[in-house]
């Protein structure tokens, strides 16, 4: 009865270095496609809110830190990335604001809105506390007036 030969010691070293070494091209070609993607898509999820803002003739950027509310045409106001209805703001802005030593809001309306909407929330505001309601508009290029 002859019996199998048993691979030798020097054949199972080879077959385990060929095996245990890792390929790092296919994984670093997938990450630069991943990041390309990634590169490319970003500036497109940052869309914001779409609000027609008024235009003025004034600059009114904010200068202090402050909450920004959003209110579109359909009369929903965006408080820190999430739409909430008209009777959620004031319990929304008390927590807030509490413990907070300024209380600035910016609120960026809809031209559309009616004017009595927008009265509606800086009321509300006013009535927790806040110091600061400013309306934030879009600038108007003024042409030269020595022309």
């Amino acid at each position: 009865m002859v019996l199998p030969k048993l691979p030798s010691i020097r054949s199972k070293r080879e077959i385990g270095t060929s095996l245990s070494e890792i390929n790092v091209t296919p994984f670093i070609d997938v990450m630069l496609v991943l990041l390309v993607i990634f590169m490319v898509t970003a500036p497109m999820m940052q869309s914001g809110i779409g609000v027609n803002l008024p235009r003025a003739e004034t600059d009114t950027a904010p200068a202090d830190p402050g909450l920004r509310l959003t209110v579109d045409k359909d009369k929903y106001i965006y408080f820190e990335n999430s739409a909430i209805n008209i009777n959620l703001l004031e319990g929304r802005l008390l927590n807030y604001f509490s413990g907070r030593p300024k209380k600035i809001v910016y609120l960026l309306a809809d031209k559309e809105l009616s004017y009595g909407f927008v009265v509606e929330i800086m009321d509300i505001a006013k009535k927790i506390g806040v110091e600061t309601v400013a309306l934030i508009t879009e600038p108007i290029e003024v042409k030269d007036k020595n022309r």
